[in-house]
């Protein structure tokens, strides 16, 4: 299978994704899910005329004559209305959110009053409509104000409560299995043999499925052994997971097993090996409705794959409408030049560095895809495509913020 680019990659991974199912959550459990439809207000906002602060409901008109008083004919606290209705030459005491009285246009702030017994004068005149939140005025009634794809935050929620809603229809988090392996794999925390190494790749892809959305189900390591893959590939089938995600060994080597131990488990492979660096040998098919992928061994490999592959898919499963077009990036000028590149599209660690407030890319001269650290350290991916002819310092290139 030769080499296919990365847009056609990504296309047909997202082909025939299915959303996952719809589950009514409370809004105190719906931090950070993706809603599943448009929701509308089941009510007006405030649903009455209300006063913004405390002081006296008037009539504007009774204002404009400093040391005409105005006799208090009651109050109003907030959550209580006055039953009456305001008439000429009156004033009702009212606090921040009370209704406004028939009859009322203004409020008077009680800074800008002088009250004396069951008189009140205003120090100043007021315009009409002043300090008075109208009915309707954050929303009404049947407004759509929450829309299907997006991620609940906090101000969401808040906004779903004022209109009324206990819970909400959201996505159910896809499960996304995680398999590494390898016989040099050992899990942190333990003691490496003389030929092993720790492994990494699962702890990171972990954090991007719970980023992105989803529940990862950790299969542990598998050595390089058919048999023991096959066993925690049987797994996330019996756990119903909506993806598996194996780290390592995808290749056709003679210890590289992924690929054929998912052959003979009924996977329908889509493609295999990206004309993308880094992550050349990554992989994607699917055992029944359980997308399959399968990402380089290279940390770093494995990680910007992740970025670029699993989060896609995981935020369609969502209904979201993940960026996978370059021209969705945003771009910056380079701090140094980059040479021609070549066949494949290529993901350059970069820094963003600032000078005198101009924000620039600077790519690392070490591009190796073992170097965690240096990864760590990047805060871009500079997207240099296919045959990308040299580019200068000060040219705007697209970039992925890490």
């Amino acid at each position: 299978m030769s080499l296919i680019s990365v847009e056609a990659a990504l296309k047909s991974l997202l082909a025939d994704v299915k959303q996952t199912n719809i589950e009514q959550v409370p809004l105190l459990d719906a931090g950070a899910r993706v809603l599943a439809k448009d929701v509308r207000a089941t009510r007006t906002q405030p649903p009455f005329s209300a006063s913004a602060m405390d002081g006296y409901a008037v009539r504007a008109s009774d204002t404009t004559r400093a040391n005409d008083p105005l006799r208090v004919i009651g109050e109003a606290p907030a959550g209580h209305a006055y039953k009456g209705s305001l008439k000429q030459g009156e004033a009702l005491r009212i606090f921040t959110g009370a209704p406004i009285p028939d009859g009322a246009n203004a409020i008077l702030i009680q800074e800008y009053a002088r009250r004396d017994g069951e008189m009140v004068y205003a120090l100043q005149s007021v315009d009409e409509g002043k300090h008075i939140r109208a009915a309707g005025l954050d929303f009404s009634q049947n407004d759509t104000l929450l829309h299907a794809g997006q991620q609940l935050d906090y101000r969401a929620l808040a906004l779903a409560g004022a209109m009324n809603h206990p819970t909400l229809p959201v996505h159910c988090k896809p499960r996304v299995a995680i398999l590494a392996n390898g016989d040099e794999l050992v899990e942190p925390g333990q003691v490496p043999g003389p030929n092993q190494i720790i492994a990494s790749n699962q702890i990171g892809i972990a954090e991007l499925v719970r980023r992105s959305g989803a529940i990862p189900v950790m299969l542990g390591i598998a050595p390089d052994n058919e048999q023991e893959i096959a066993k925690r590939v049987t797994k996330a089938i019996t756990l119903n997971c909506d993806i598996l995600v194996t780290l390592g060994g995808a290749s056709v080597g003679d210890h590289d097993l992924i690929q054929k131990t998912l052959g003979n488990a009924g996977m329908d492979l889509e493609f295999w090996r990206i004309a993308m660096r880094p992550g050349k040998p990554l992989m994607a098919g699917s055992i029944g409705e359980m997308k399959v992928l399968g990402l380089p061994g290279n940390p770093v490999s494995s990680l910007v794959c992740g970025l670029l592959f699993l989060v896609p898919l995981i935020q369609t499963m969502l209904g979201q409408s993940p960026a996978t077009n370059p021209t969705d990036h945003p771009v910056l000028p380079l701090a140094s030049p980059l040479p021609q590149n070549d066949m494949r599209q290529d993901y350059v660690r970069a820094r963003i560095v600032s000078d005198s407030g101009r924000e620039t890319l600077q790519p690392f001269k070490t591009q190796d895809s073992s170097m965690l650290s240096l990864f760590h350290q990047s805060q871009a991916l500079i997207i240099r495509p296919p045959h990308a002819p040299e580019a200068s310092e000060g040219k705007e290139v697209p970039y992925i913020p890490l």
